[in-house]
């Protein structure tokens, strides 16, 4: 990917992230790129087309910080998957999980095409934690590692940066890896 569309998506995530999806226009991603509409347009030619990248890029990147994060470790397993998970990934490139996932869930439910993008998005999710329940010894790891995700999703939720019960993030954060570690150990 060139060096512009990454830009373009990177600052498609700012406005999903900061200003709400509703505010993710073409004119709005043009402005937020420096560019010309006829330039975005040169990149990406619908907003449709922009909307697939986006989700591409966001996998790539939850991907590729995971295999980072595991990289020389594979054993890491479980625990290290909902800590990547818990704590976002820390690049400044708005992808904090606390900020862009409602916003993208909000998205897919007010835009038919973002759900079957977003699902494509939660395959590659549910396959991370399902192969690392499996490493872990799970019994049931497809069943789990959805209940996992759905917890998960909601807890970035309720106790992300600026929600209501951001104060308990530390607790919440210790309590559900706590758990992980009791069941299923750190690696």
């Amino acid at each position: 990917m060139s060096g512009r569309k990454q830009q373009i998506l990177q600052s498609a995530i700012h406005i999903i992230a900061e200003e709400g999806y509703g505010a993710l226009t073409m004119r709005a991603l043009s402005r937020a790129s420096d560019l010309k509409l006829g330039a975005l347009q040169y990149h990406y030619p619908t907003r449709d087309d922009m909307l697939r990248a986006l989700i591409e890029y966001i996998t790539q990147e939850y991907q590729a910080l995971y295999d980072t994060q595991t990289r020389g470790n594979e054993s890491q397993g479980l625990y290290a998957v909902v800590s990547i998970i818990l704590a976002g990934n820390g690049t400044g490139d708005g992808l904090t999980p606390d900020k862009l996932w409602p916003q993208l869930f909000a998205m897919s439910a007010a835009e038919p095409q973002m759900k079957d993008l977003l699902n494509s998005l939660y395959e590659v999710y549910l396959d991370i934690l399902e192969t690392a329940l499996e490493n872990a010894g799970s019994e049931a790891p497809r069943p789990e590692a959805l209940c996992l995700m759905a917890m998960l999703e909601g807890v970035i939720d309720f106790i992300g940066r600026g929600g209501h019960w951001e104060s308990d993030a530390g607790a919440v954060r210790d309590l559900i890896l706590g758990s992980i570690e009791a069941k299923y150990g750190k690696s």
